[in-house]
């Protein structure tokens, strides 16, 4: 676990929502139409400049179709999703291929700590295969 590992939020606030606001929230902060997984705020920096807080918005029927498509249990991706809401905040990204392959690992390896195991690196049938196999999200950082 690098630098990144060592950084902390004080707060964080997680909303779980429908298709509706997500595609609302998505719109007007990425000015993108249509939901998407999981948007992130930063709400109050450190003096350091890091977040200290932020709120981490999740779209429960994305969840729901993602799980059903990735043969997942519906709780394991909604914490999946809070994961990666909450590694946004603490500076994690995945627009480029290493980035996203680095997120993605990290929660796997948050997940695996917990006890759960990847979720991310999981095909169907419950056999693994590389991280980088699984599409790109569609949300992220507002």
């Amino acid at each position: 676990m690098g630098a990144k590992s060592m950084l902390r939020l004080d707060e964080l606030s997680v909303a779980l929502v429908g298709d509706r606001r997500m595609s609302r929230l998505h719109q007007e902060f990425m000015n993108i139409a249509g939901p998407t997984d999981v948007l992130t705020f930063p709400i109050d920096f450190a003096v350091d400049g890091r977040v200290s807080s932020g709120e981490v918005y999740i779209c429960v029927p994305e969840a729901r179709r993602q799980a059903r498509k990735s043969r997942v249990g519906v709780k394991l991706e909604l914490l999946l999703y809070a994961i990666h809401g909450m590694l946004h905040l603490l500076g994690y990204d995945d627009r480029t291929r290493r980035a996203y392959c680095a997120m993605h690992e990290m929660e796997d390896a948050i997940l695996t700590r917990l006890g759960l195991g990847p979720v991310f690196a999981r095909q169907p049938g419950g056999q693994n295969k590389p991280v980088a196999q699984r599409p790109p999200r569609k949300g992220g950082r507002a």
